[in-house]
């Protein structure tokens, strides 16, 4: 009777040994605080992000801040209360953000930023593409389009976002002194707040023969207002080549588009996530490159 309760110990051990082997995983984890998932730019980092990390082995859990920074700061919280091994954050204001990384900075947790950065805390490294540049090159075309002195509008983003001061800092740099602004209010990234925005406009200014917007849900929600008040020859250039507003630049209803690459940069964002995580050096600041995609 020894034996056998001595036997049956044993193999509750081994059974609770093997459990807990099976129970714990390994692997390391991301957390990922996104902005918006109500943005197809965002949608696609996210997808850029989950993909890599699944191809390295990563977990990740991912939080949605719906354009708020409280509650930006709230799921960074969790995350850390979640002890994940390091946090890639794609803030929604590059000011409030702060408080967020600070949290992160005293758990000891590593901070990657992407898309947006933060003005303050210790982040490791940024990834992003050039917005000055992006906001240059479309100023220039713009120009090239509409010609010196036309009327044109600015559609800015989310008031703070660095992508929204560096993109309106390149557009304003290439066209100074050669096109009038006629207008420029945001409209925070957001198509339906596009669309009201630039009816508004419409309809206090005559003689707009362009608009550039800060991002393309902005520019379709723009060129949505034009089409309904049946009006022509008023060039829309966005910024990220969405799917839609590639779409609207093949039918020759946009102008053009900057493009972003959102999966990449999400990609990119895990490939330096391991590289942080096996104390590899990294710069503080990774680019990603960026193209104009034109109505032929």
């Amino acid at each position: 009777m020894k034996k056998f309760l001595s036997l049956t110990a044993i193999v509750a051990m081994l059974l609770v040994t093997v459990t807990g082997c099976f129970g714990k995983s390994d692997k390391m984890t991301i957390g990922l605080s996104i902005s918006t998932l109500n943005n197809p730019f965002f949608v696609d980092l996210k997808k850029g992000v989950e993909d890599q990390a699944e191809e390295l082995g990563f977990e990740v859990i991912v939080y949605d801040a719906q354009d708020e920074s409280s509650k930006e700061l709230s799921n960074v919280e969790d995350l850390i209360s979640k002890k994940v091994d390091i946090i890639i954050i794609n803030p929604t204001d590059s000011d409030a953000v702060g408080a967020a990384v600070k949290a992160a900075n005293k758990a000891k947790i590593p901070v990657i930023t992407v898309d947006r950065s933060a003005n303050e805390g210790e982040v490791v490294t940024h990834i992003a593409s050039d917005n000055v540049a992006g906001g240059k090159m479309a100023g220039e075309y713009l120009l090239e389009l509409v010609g010196e002195n036309g009327q044109v509008v600015e559609l800015e983003g989310i008031p703070g976002a660095s992508a929204t001061i560096d993109r309106g800092t390149g557009f304003n740099e290439a066209i100074k002194n050669k096109l009038n602004v006629v207008a420029k209010q945001t409209a925070e990234f957001n198509r339906e707040k596009g669309l009201n925005v630039m009816e508004n406009i419409l309809q206090a200014n005559e003689g707009i023969v362009g608009v550039f917007a800060h991002n393309d849900e902005m520019a379709l929600g723009a060129l949505a207002a034009i089409e309904a008040a049946e009006l022509e020859d008023i060039y829309v250039v966005g910024f990220d080549a969405t799917d839609d507003a590639v779409e609207a630049v093949n039918d020759g209803r946009m102008a053009a588009t900057v493009a972003q690459q959102p999966k990449l940069m999400g990609t990119m964002s895990v490939d330096y996530a391991k590289k942080i995580l096996n104390d590899e050096n990294v710069a503080a600041n990774i680019p990603v490159s960026l193209t104009l995609i034109k109505a032929e």
